[in-house]
């Protein structure tokens, strides 16, 4: 029993410096991500309504600074380049591409990371409804939720973001994202 006990606490004690120095590390960090995006239209052109929904390959390109408050919290903003990708259904399809902004809060655990993000998303969609062809664009608001493992100045994440997009309803993406903290 007391060998035991020992061999749990050399563990520990050598465990501990690894749990230091991850997770949380300040600085400015770069990313990309890929993953799927979806969509729905939901449109009106010459008194006729278009509604279709489908999804896609998606990619993100991520810029951000970290702010490891202390041992337990996170604080950050970042923004990032999304491209949604192109759906389709019959004559019409819709593609989006954006740049967002967010503010990030974290719990770290050691290495791992719950977080949730808030912020707003500059986009661009164009749309082919009835072999018409239309652009648009806006500022719409945009939140997220996600997990993330770092250690020492990479880290891997996975989250989900929903953007309140206007004509494109329910525009989310579910992405897989590695960074690198300078």
């Amino acid at each position: 029993m007391k060998t035991h006990l020992l061999k749990v606490l050399v563990l520990g004690l050598f465990a501990m410096p690894l749990t230091v120095l991850a997770g949380g590390e300040s600085g400015f960090y770069i990313g990309g991500g890929v993953g799927n995006s979806s969509m729905k239209v939901d449109s009106t052109l010459d008194d006729e309504t278009y509604k279709y929904d489908g999804s896609d390959a998606g990619y993100k390109v991520i810029l951000g600074y970290n702010i490891g408050i202390i041992p337990l919290i996170d604080l950050g903003v970042e923004g990032s380049y999304v491209s949604f990708g192109k759906i389709e259904d019959g004559g019409n399809d819709a593609k989006a591409t954006g740049f967002d902004g967010f503010g990030v809060g974290a719990l770290t655990f050691g290495p791992f990371a719950v977080f949730g993000k808030v912020g707003m998303i500059k986009w661009d969609a164009d749309t082919t409804l009835g072999g018409v062809s239309q652009s648009d664009s806006g500022t719409d608001s945009a939140y997220g939720i996600g997990a993330r493992f770092q250690l020492l100045s990479f880290s891997v994440r996975a989250e989900y973001e929903v953007f309140d997009v206007e004509g494109l309803k329910d525009l989310n993406m579910f992405s897989v994202s590695a960074l690198y903290t300078f």
